[in-house]
């Protein structure tokens, strides 16, 4: 049996687009020339579109969800031929011809560290961004705005022991050497409370190793990021919405609580990376030049100007897609699609060309 992890579907990136299953696809080509063996297909993006995935590559058995166990388990029935394994949740599969989805995903509480060993750690270690650890992970969404944040642990789809975090960070310097690490989180400071108690038991381990991670641009205070700082992070990754560019007071109450972390971060001398949408539903000139001041009043490393929304399947993007046409069916979505608002699409590329120019931090995708 032969596994295959999908973790993107493309780049996302509307300036450079690379659409990521070709080479997945040509990957399982080439192990099909080679090997009879049962190919399976799981990872992040697989279970976005899971049917689609699974017809497009031409895998045998597909795994939704968080499938590091369900993987183990399927390969112990495939071995020893009973149970059968038609039963598991999130598995993907044909049956005369169509592709049936079972019920429910896979989950896992990643209690079992991966098998690092057998990977080649000296390349991760000398590729300067270090190898991710797991801290939560939400319901495949995270909070938006600070009126969302308040979910208990019970809500949150992983939510790891800090003790078991910071023994990992150790193993990994100790083991491999490894010099940096990134904690596999898209809102480090959800909650708040986790946050500062994980930097406290990593200064207390004195493990001193650096770390990045990203940071959600609200919900947090002066005390998190001088903790982080001595705890070793480097850099933090923030990305908002914006609020809703035809609602120009959405968009500047998102703006100013982001404004707000970003001055922390300079006066905890922590620094930062910014990313800013433009082209969304109800984007206008006036909401682009909100942004770009927006930009130009902070004092990010990198500044990521991001033309378009690359639409996913059963979001509001995606519904809007379909009403307006761009798509005929969210199935369509399994190839990079890209929604730009009409009154700024003719334009847009363009004008933000002009104005990336002008700072060598920002770059435009």
């Amino acid at each position: 049996m032969v596994g295959m992890s999908v973790r993107n579907l493309s780049n996302h990136s509307y300036m450079n687009t690379i659409w990521a299953l070709p080479i997945s696809k040509a990957v399982i080509d080439r192990i099909r020339s080679v090997s009879d063996a049962i190919i399976v297909c799981g990872g992040p993006a697989f279970s976005i579109m899971p049917s689609e995935i699974l017809e497009l590559l031409g895998a045998d058995i597909g795994l939704a969800g968080d499938a590091g166990e369900t993987f183990a388990a399927l390969a112990d029935r495939i071995a020893d031929g009973e149970p059968s394994y038609f039963d598991l949740p999130g598995l993907v599969y044909k049956k005369n011809g169509q592709i049936m989805l079972n019920e429910g995903y896979c989950t896992s509480e990643f209690a079992k560290p991966p098998r690092l060993e057998d990977l080649d750690m000296e390349r991760y270690n000398k590729a300067g961004f270090g190898i991710g650890i797991l801290t939560k992970l939400g319901g495949f969404y995270y909070p938006a705005n600070a009126s969302e944040t308040q979910i208990n642990e019970s809500g949150w789809r992983v939510i790891r022991p800090i003790d078991e975090v910071v023994a990992e960070v150790k193993s990994m310097k100790e083991r491999f050497g490894m010099k940096k690490v990134f904690f596999v989180d898209n809102g480090f400071n959800l909650p708040l409370d986790h946050a500062k108690s994980l930097c406290s038991q990593l200064i207390e381990s004195e493990v001193n190793i650096r770390w990045n991670t990203c940071l959600a641009p609200f919900n947090c205070d002066a005390e998190l990021i001088g903790l982080m700082k001595d705890a070793g992070c480097g850099l933090v990754m923030m990305v908002n919405r914006s609020g809703n560019p035809g609602d120009m007071g959405s968009m500047n109450e998102e703006n100013e609580a982001l404004a707000e972390v970003c001055r922390m971060c300079d006066e905890g001398g922590l620094h930062y990376n910014i990313g800013k949408q433009f082209g969304e539903p109800g984007e206008t000139k006036e909401s682009v030049d909100n942004k770009l001041d927006f930009l130009r009043s902070v004092n990010p490393a990198v500044a990521s100007l991001r033309v378009g929304v690359s639409v996913m399947p059963g979001t509001e993007v995606a519904a809007i897609a379909k009403r307006e046409g761009l798509i005929n069916d969210e199935s369509e979505l399994v190839k990079p699609t890209f929604y730009i608002a009409d009154e700024v699409k003719d334009w847009i590329v363009d004008y933000l060309q002009e104005q990336v120019s002008k700072d060598p931090r920002w770059n435009l995708s």
